[in-house]
């Protein structure tokens, strides 16, 4: 099996079948898909009952929840060369999983990533590099996304998976940045990542001329998981002050222009990123997946 996607959810399920759909119309084939399904009830009981042409597991785990958690469980049981990790509600173009296996192994990478884009290819949901380069402690934050993420999932054994302490539906109040987390693990292993801006997946837009206060809510609890991450791995007080001056700048304007919905929410991002990047609970990692002899 060259390709494993896991699909880790929670209370979704016409998102699903969305997913579930682009992966049938793929044109890469060599490929399984493993839903690890964190839902109490039975709401995903039509993927045992669809006839699709991958090979698809279920693996049902109500009494255990966050993404990272969710994501690690399916690293257990999947059985492909390299592994991707969609989200529950995102699609992909039909050629995403073929651009990117050939990428992989043409440039013989360890890790693939791309962006989170609209229907016309324009980035959403984050900052991203506009050009392919190499993945370092730098540019770490601005060249990827979970969902649009390939690994060798010998790589993924090596560093025991994600920690499940970060990301969202996590234990804790870091719920956001495990992909950046995983991947300064593998930068430190001296793994081979890649990122191609050429290479996107879908998602509903999260940004807002009038984000809400749940959208506000959010904002701050993912800053946490970056300020979190930056402490974790040893990044300096200056690099913390760049993140909080970038939404701190971005709140003052928005005040000054009387859009103060936007401001709040810049400054949540701020605030939070210093409680994440202060949080004194041990800065330790939390891995669950155990490492696995080549």
């Amino acid at each position: 099996m060259k390709l494993s996607a896991i699909i880790s959810t929670l209370g979704r399920d016409r998102e699903v079948e969305s997913v579930l759909a682009s992966l049938e119309a793929q044109s890469f084939r060599d490929f399984e898909v493993i839903i690890v399904d964190q839902n109490e009830d039975d709401r995903l009981a039509f993927v045992e009952r669809e006839k699709y042409s991958f090979p698809i597991q279920r693996i049902r785990t109500p009494d255990r929840h966050g993404l990272s958690i969710g994501r690690n469980d399916g690293i257990r049981a999947c059985q492909g060369d390299y592994v991707v990790f969609p989200d529950d509600d995102c699609w992909y173009p039909y050629d995403f999983f073929e651009r990117a296996v050939d990428t992989l192994e043409e440039l013989d990478l360890d890790g693939l990533t791309g962006r989170a884009a609209d229907e016309n290819g324009n980035s959403i949901n984050g900052r991203f590099e506009v050009s392919a380069q190499f993945i370092t402690r730098k540019n770490v934050w601005t060249t990827q996304i979970e969902w649009v993420a390939f690994f060798r999932r010998q790589l993924l054994n090596d560093l025991g998976g994600y920690d499940p302490r970060v990301g969202v539906g996590a234990d804790s109040a870091w719920q956001a940045c495990e992909g950046q987390e995983l991947a300064l693990r593998a930068i430190q292993a001296k793994a081979k990542l890649y990122y191609d801006p050429s290479l996107f997946g879908h998602h509903e837009s999260l940004d807002s001329p009038r984000p809400d206060k749940a959208l506000v809510q959010k904002a701050r609890k993912y800053a946490r998981g970056h300020g979190r991450v930056l402490r974790m791995h040893k990044y300096s007080i200056l690099d913390i002050g760049f993140w909080v001056s970038r939404p701190s700048l971005k709140a003052a304007f928005y005040a000054a222009s009387l859009r103060f919905r936007l401001a709040i929410h810049a400054l949540n991002t701020a605030v939070g990123r210093l409680e994440g990047y202060f949080d004194p609970a041990p800065r330790t990692l939390h891995t669950q997946l155990p490492k696995q002899s080549k």
